[in-house]
């Protein structure tokens, strides 16, 4: 009847019509900027489908998406040029903020630029490349159903340069795309991955990545130092490692990083100022409330976190000789210690990542109702993290592993003086497929940068190995900023009781790795020993015999047994240490003083005739130096109070054959870590921590996956 004309009509009345105009027309789509927030944002996201709201910036036509009334305080950023606008808008880690006509402000989650989706944050950044993705066999099949997919959807043939949205395909489309491939290939998309990778061969190469786990994985271009040392080439970071990418500091200071076995110089490494620790905060709070990590299956986060351990594994030789040559650690040792247990400790965490769990408790019910009470551990957030220099991948390990199993992200700084090996983990963990602000890494001083992360009110916990007297000003800070969680593994002066009954050769040859090893810069190390009379004379010739024996030397040389100290403010220190003891009347056997050579070489040392009240029978060195006492026989719990009779708590240990002896003074001794009849026989399934002075809080086991959750209690009334 329309056709033909013979339909009714009825007139419509003019009085009251509107009429609104059609969006399709391309100047209707843009953003007037003349009108309060919130009616920019209603405007912004009823083009959100299609076609897209726009407006100019920096003179380059821009699609906004995602709009959101933003209510907390301006972030820092990068300024851009809005047209129509009298402020300039700010990239920043969440978005591009836009200040409207009334003051408010909105916030833009992503643009369109030239064709192509991105996060509005890294409007102006995107300069990083995606590594060249090697498929295996299987992979390719996915490929191909992926192709079959987009063709059957589009109805056109599929090239690698084929754009999703360019074909005409709309919202439907996306949806119906990504239920093929949940169903077709038991992969899991979302929406928003289709918008970052609108071509055929971005979005098929990110749906490898999410089918291996790696959506973040990438490679980063950076700067980088390149050696051939200990007969293999080694390569390594010197940036800063800020979002997942490496960059240089806003103040452009530097760190000299120094070899102690030759006093030569490295190389320079970025030194972050309290404006580089505030990016990285801020970097780690966005990955931690709005980023992948946050959303991730916790059995997912496992995954990656078992990938980066096999990546410390297959370049273990190298970071084992970046560690010798920045720490003075001997080669053999590090391969086996500081890698071989940084790698172990991964993949114990790893596997914690799914079995962190909650409780259900019993109440007393609301009567006629019911309730049901249980607990969650949850993470805390963003951790801060300031570890040492005696085992600088080592002490990474310990905190960061059961930090990010937790679900956490970090920010963390190497120790001032060895820094490289926590930029080579950076390295690697981007390989491993961390995402962006997971992971940040930051050299510098501890008075400037550990400051900073200690006093920032975004970091919610902090976790730090060092000296006593420091822990003591990060704790201050931590309670004055804002009251964050914290944790202190700091020094010791830990005893070790040697009986009459014990197995002479084996104490000797425990009791010498006890204080020697690692060069003696080991926090348990036994800061001193208690010798049984009737076996003291014996027990210090035999030690005297074996500590002359050890082999001073490079320590890349296969046969080297002992190294340089770490660097030369500590050898100073160990040479005054040294000087105070012979000054107070302690009996100096051998040792005690600077190896004459290049380095920071100190020779093994060996103390008698040591009083309770001197200042090394008291002070930790944190050296190659043996301190023995004596202690007359049969007077067990006398030598007890002796050993008590210290700040510190961190270790000791206790050698006999009488187990009923063992297990009293096991009881009695006031430490963290007790060995009998061994001595620095750590694990990663053991917990690790002190009393007293020598801190709180464990690293290492289960306990340690405490330190960085929080308990939630929920109650339901039914």
């Amino acid at each position: 009847m329309v056709a033909v004309g013979t339909a009714p009509k009825v007139p419509q009345s003019e009085e009251g019509a509107s009429y609104e105009p059609s969006l399709s027309k391309e100047e209707l789509q843009m953003i007037k900027w003349d009108q309060p927030s919130s009616a920019v944002h209603n405007f912004i996201r009823g083009l959100d489908s299609a076609p897209g709201a726009w407006a100019l910036l920096n003179n380059e036509k821009v699609k906004f998406f995602g709009s959101q009334l933003w209510n907390k305080p301006k972030p820092d950023g990068d300024f851009v040029e809005i047209q129509g606008l009298v402020h300039k808008g700010i990239v920043h880690p969440e978005g591009l903020l836009v200040t409207c006509k009334d003051g408010s402000l909105v916030n833009i989650q992503r643009i369109v630029v030239g064709g192509r989706m991105i996060p509005a944050a890294k409007y102006g950044k995107m300069n990083r490349n995606r590594e060249s993705l090697q498929v295996t066999e299987n992979e390719k099949k996915i490929f191909n159903a992926l192709k079959l997919i987009w063709e059957g959807i589009l109805n056109i043939r599929v090239q690698q340069n084929t754009d999703f949205f360019a074909t005409g395909a709309g919202s439907m489309d996306v949806v119906r795309l990504v239920e093929e491939i949940k169903d077709n290939l038991k992969i899991t998309i979302m929406n928003e991955d289709l918008f970052m990778a609108t071509t055929f061969k971005e979005f098929g190469e990110m749906v490898i990545l999410k089918s291996r786990g790696d959506i973040a994985k990438k490679e980063v271009k950076h700067a980088y130092i390149k050696l051939y040392v200990n007969n293999m080439d080694v390569s390594f970071p010197h940036q800063l490692f800020i979002n997942g990418e490496f960059v240089d500091s806003e103040s452009g200071a530097v760190l000299e990083s120094v070899n102690p076995s030759d006093e030569s110089v490295i190389c320079q490494v970025q030194q972050a100022s309290a404006a580089d620790v505030h990016k990285a905060v801020q970097a780690a709070k966005m990955a931690f409330e709005n980023g992948e990590w946050s959303k991730m299956n916790a059995r997912d986060r496992g995954l990656i976190m078992y990938r980066l351990a096999d990546l410390l594994e297959e370049h273990k030789e190298e970071l084992a000789t970046i560690e010798s040559i920045d720490s003075g650690a001997v080669y053999t040792l590090a391969l086996k210690t500081h890698i071989g247990m940084s790698i172990e400790t991964w993949r114990y965490f790893a596997g914690w990542c799914d079995k962190i769990h909650g409780s259900t408790i019993p109440i007393n019910h609301a009567r006629p109702n019911r309730n049901l009470t249980f607990t969650k551990k949850e993470p805390v957030g963003v951790c801060g993290l300031v570890i040492p220099w005696n085992y600088p991948l080592m002490m990474l390990s310990w905190k960061m592993a059961p930090c990010l199993a937790a679900g956490n992200t970090v920010v963390m700084k190497p120790a001032q003086v060895s820094p490289l090996t926590a930029l080579k983990f950076a390295e690697l963990s981007v390989k491993a497929g961390f995402p962006p602000g997971v992971i940040n890494i930051l050299p510098g001083s501890g008075s400037e940068t550990g400051s900073a992360i200690a006093s920032h009110p975004d970091i919610r916990k902090l976790g730090f190995t060092g000296s006593t007297g420091v822990g003591q000003v990060i704790m201050r800070s931590c309670a004055d900023s804002n009251l964050k969680k914290v944790s202190l593994e700091l020094g010791g002066k830990s005893p070790l009781i040697i009986f009459d009954d014990c197995d002479l050769d084996r104490a000797v040859r425990m009791g010498k790795n006890g204080v020697f090893f690692n060069k003696g810069e080991n926090c348990i190390a036994a800061g001193r020993l208690f010798v049984e009379s009737s076996i003291h004379d014996e027990f210090v010739k035999r030690v005297i015999e074996r500590t002359r024996k050890l082999v001073i030397g490079d320590p890349l040389k296969r046969n080297t047994q002992h190294g340089p100290q770490n660097h030369k403010e500590h050898l100073e220190k160990l040479m005054e240490f040294c000087a105070i003891g012979v000054k107070e009347g302690a009996k100096l056997e051998c040792g005690g003083k600077r190896v004459d050579r290049a380095g920071y070489f100190f020779e093994p040392t060996v103390f008698t005739n040591v009083e309770d009240d001197m200042y090394i029978a008291r002070e930790e060195s944190f050296g190659p130096i043996m301190v023995i006492s004596k202690f007359p026989s049969g007077d067990m719990d006398a030598v007890i109070r002796r050993a008590n009779n210290t700040e510190f708590g961190l270790a000791s240990g206790v050698f006999t054959q009488d187990i009923n002896r063992a297990l009293h003074v096991a009881e009695k001794i006031d430490a963290g870590t007790v060995f009998v009849n061994t001595y620095n026989k750590t694990d990663v399934a053991a917990p690790f921590g002190g009393f007293k002075q020598s801190g709180f809080g464990k690293d290492l086991g289960e306990e340690a996956l405490n330190e960085y959750m929080k308990i939630k209690c929920v109650t339901l009334e039914y």
